[in-house]
């Protein structure tokens, strides 16, 4: 049975917001799929399509989501599962993997693909420079699905090690006080002013990028449509008419 006639999942990342950042080979299986999956937000930006049947559902959901996914395909659907950004970065892709290896035996048979996009992080470092020149690593700071203590544990660590970080969901209404307790403990474990930024709604018509000295950082400067960056100890900020580089060096001096 060709690909054309049988079920697939294809898990896609349709990027930070920018039409022109959803890669062209998303935008193809966009166009074969018979339906989509994902969160409400990020299927609304699927264009419409009278051949395609829209199934938006809650932020929390993601295994059931991936479920449906799953048994659509095996009844001969062609799926996406949509994610923003990259689906493989705090994303669906690993959510319909964990689907897969605890559901139906079949599930295994299926054609899943997994489709690269551009993730926040990346666009808002391209958007000020390159504060991600070098080592970095990239920390979700929700606590929904892991103890805020290892949230805490990774921080302290990251900044032993002078990785610069990328931090995705620093504050949301239901949890605002987690950005706060991130901040105290960024700002205890690395001591210095190295430059913070906040990137709301990057590659958007509404993107603001602010980056401000790490001392002086306040919880209200994020919200959970803001992807933040912490450059290490190397970062430097290259002062010109208008906005500022970022960038750390891609060498450290021995």
């Amino acid at each position: 049975m060709s690909t054309s006639e049988q079920g697939w999942v294809q898990i896609v990342g349709i990027g930070p917001g920018d039409e022109a950042l959803v890669t062209p080979q998303v935008q193809a299986a966009l166009a074969e799929a018979t339906d989509a999956v994902g969160y409400i937000p990020y299927v609304e930006r699927v264009a419409a399509n009278p051949n395609l049947t829209l199934h938006p559902s809650d932020n929390r959901v993601e295994i059931d989501r991936s479920r449906h996914a799953l048994e659509m395909a095996s009844e001969g659907k062609r799926v996406v599962v949509v994610s923003s950004g990259d689906p493989g970065v705090f994303a669906m892709a690993a959510a319909v993997f964990e689907a897969v290896e605890h559901g139906e035996a079949a599930w295994r048979d299926l054609d899943i693909r997994v489709l690269p996009g551009i993730t926040a992080m990346l666009a808002a470092s391209a958007a000020c420079g390159a504060p991600l020149g070098h080592d970095f690593c990239a920390i979700n700071l929700s606590d929904n699905l892991k103890p805020w203590e290892l949230i805490d544990k990774r921080l302290r660590l990251a900044a032993e090690a002078d990785f610069a970080m990328a931090f995705y969901n620093p504050r949301s209404k239901s949890r605002p006080e987690g950005f706060e307790k991130a901040l105290k403990t960024l700002k205890d474990a690395c001591g210095d002013n190295r430059p913070m930024i906040f990137a709301r709604n990057v590659s958007r018509p509404d993107q603001t990028i602010k980056i401000v000295p790490l001392q002086d950082t306040t919880p209200d400067m994020a919200d959970m449509r803001t992807v933040v960056l912490l450059g290490s100890s190397q970062t430097r900020i290259i002062t010109r008419d208008g906005a500022p580089i970022v960038y750390t060096p891609r060498s450290v001096a021995g």
